[in-house]
């Protein structure tokens, strides 16, 4: 039998994302409908360790829905790594009473929720708050659509700059295992091409580019480019000195977008993602759920069990390279 939960733990981990707030004032206030009791654990993981702990209310997360970053803080910590640093951080889970655990983060972050869960039998639901879009079974992840956002209104003004020198523009957005952030913001933006980690081995996108952009007669245009490094170089800045070598005809530039993802208001629909996410993270414990990241599916709340989450690859729809190839002729 199963014990009654009363007291939930409730952290973020890993990058920040726009919406962390808002997914923990969800947790928050509907655990606090229900009658459990909150606690706030500051900066992670590390938090744990260190016996950060907050006592939430209902008032603790008012006026936070609209803030980016997250009130709690996050942290990468390296001591809980270690068999040491999870045995201290779950005496100190046991020593304040938290019978549950939300964690709100991306791949790295439910990876370490699900050892820890398998190693103490916690009851742990995760919420997947990353800008990268990359953990399977979900169709967004709390963050996307804002960072998405704003590289759209990035790149909308650095066009105004190609156009008028006839330059080409690199755009390096983050997304190191993933080009979701790349391959939308290509077609939200009207960009010429996105090359992303998912590209095809045997195919040199760089190449694919010039081809088509000489079919067209183009000077200026604008590439999204996924942060993963090529040859120990960035991603942007590999494909900026190949044209200069290879393409000396054009004129390349490179902007890494860099942080500036990361930052300001989340997006009206990160907004309302993270609050159903929070608020189903809260009924799931109730159900006896647990070791599950609650994701989302054609608009309907899902439970999918961490295992798969952080292990399954999530592919970029061919439809999206398909329509981002079509509509920049």
């Amino acid at each position: 039998m199963e014990r009654k939960i009363k007291t939930i733990g409730v952290l973020t981990s890993g990058g920040d994302a726009p919406g962390m707030n808002a997914a923990i004032r969800a947790v928050t206030r509907t655990a606090r409908f229900n009658d459990m009791n909150v606690i706030g654990v500051m900066r992670g993981y590390q938090g744990l360790i260190d016996k950060e702990f907050v006592n939430f209310s209902s008032a603790s997360v008012s006026n936070t829905i609209q803030r980016g970053g997250t009130i709690l803080k996050t942290a990468r910590s390296k001591a809980f790594l270690s068999d040491e640093g999870r045995r201290k951080a779950y005496e100190n889970m046991v020593e304040a009473g938290i019978d549950a655990l939300i964690v709100i983060g991306g791949n790295g972050s439910l990876t370490g929720a699900q050892l820890f869960a398998r190693e103490y039998d916690i009851p742990i639901i995760g919420l997947p708050g990353t800008i990268d879009n990359d953990l399977y079974g979900t169709d967004s992840t709390i963050g996307y659509d804002s960072a998405l956002n704003t590289i759209v209104q990035c790149v909308d003004k650095i066009r105004d700059t190609a156009n008028s020198h006839d330059r080409i523009f690199f755009i390096e957005v983050m997304g190191r295992d993933a080009g979701f952030l790349a391959q939308n913001s290509a077609i939200a933006s009207g960009a010429e091409a996105a090359i992303i980690p998912e590209g095809k081995t045997d195919v040199d996108q760089l190449a694919e580019f010039i081809e088509r952009g000489k079919r067209k007669s183009k000077n200026s245009a604008i590439v999204l480019v996924s942060e993963a490094q090529k040859d120990g170089v960035g991603g942007a800045l590999y494909y900026a000195e190949r044209i200069k070598n290879e393409f000396p005809q054009f004129d390349a530039r490179v902007t890494i977008l860099g942080h500036l993802q990361r930052g300001g208001m989340p997006s009206a629909y990160d907004r309302i993602l993270a609050s159903r996410m929070g608020y189903a993270a809260i009924n799931a414990l109730l159900e006896g759920q647990r070791n599950i990241m609650i994701g989302i599916k054609n608009d309907e709340i899902v439970y999918v069990p961490i295992s798969r989450a952080v292990k399954m690859d999530k592919p970029i729809p061919e439809e999206l390279i398909s329509v981002l190839n079509v509509l920049s002729i």
